[in-house]
């Protein structure tokens, strides 16, 4: 949700995130990576959440977050994410 101002574009506020563990990959045809993130900075700095992210990634990369409260499902011995 971005608020228009005088020619400018606020964009939302977004959390840096640093990449600590990369799990393995997941989603129907494997095109995203689950990896853990240890959070940086705002509400939740130090909390240590799983996230999908979706291209290349890898050890001590930062990721800006747009949220930092849901977290992505495990994966399981399969490497499938499920109930």
């Amino acid at each position: 949700m971005a608020d228009e101002i005088k020619g400018g574009v606020v964009f939302t506020p977004a959390v840096p995130a640093k990449v600590e563990e990369v799990v393995g990959r997941t989603g129907t045809r494997g095109e995203a990576i689950q990896v853990r993130v240890r959070i940086l900075d705002g509400r939740d700095k130090n909390k240590v959440i799983r996230r999908n992210v979706r291209g290349p990634v890898q050890l001590g990369d930062v990721l800006m977050l747009r949220e930092t409260e849901i977290e992505a499902r495990p994966l399981t011995k399969s490497g499938r994410g499920g109930v």
